[in-house]
């Protein structure tokens, strides 16, 4: 991969990152956002496959771990997006054919990796909500991804398809 291409990579998690953590708070609906990193890295898995979208997974978690403000212990996020870019790359194929496939998938990906996320938080007992709001905030996640899934899906696959290397005969 060029340093172009990583650069626009690089910048495409920041921004995510710094949007998720700073403008969209202002529209936080009981506090929750919606999860921008998680879009991109279920873009990414689409676009390139699960190792591909694990490392930026990987990458993006830790960033929204240590993003103000950073309430809980670091690589939840990570651990979880690293889940989410794998199960994601694991139907490629399938989601890579139409629009509303990968919003499925964006979907059901919001939904396990923000459920990994609580879990993990319940298993490290780290500022554990009661599981009715836990619950209250895994759908209110999804439905945000969700609305969001079918703008963002088709431009972050042109992005991403821009920054693929080329294929040499």
């Amino acid at each position: 991969m060029t340093a172009a291409r990583a650069a626009l990579l690089g910048a495409l998690v920041c921004l995510a990152v710094v949007c998720q953590a700073v403008v969209f708070r202002y529209v936080a609906v009981d506090g929750v956002v919606p999860n921008l990193a998680l879009i991109l890295v279920v873009a990414a898995a689409i676009a390139r496959g699960p190792k591909f979208a694990m490392l930026l997974g990987f990458g993006a978690g830790l960033l929204l771990d240590l993003a103000p403000p950073a309430d809980h212990v670091a690589g939840r996020w990570a651990l979880a997006l690293v889940v989410v870019g794998y199960l994601a790359g694991r139907v490629q194929r399938d989601a890579r054919s139409s629009t509303v496939t990968a919003v499925l998938v964006v979907g059901a990906a919001s939904f396990v990796g923000t459920s990994v996320y609580a879990l993990t938080g319940v298993l490290l007992d780290d500022a554990a909500l009661p599981m009715d709001e836990m619950l209250q905030v895994i759908v209110i996640s999804v439905l945000w991804d969700l609305l969001l899934a079918p703008l963002l899906i088709p431009l972050l696959l042109w992005l991403m398809d821009l920054a693929r290397p080329l294929r040499t005969a």
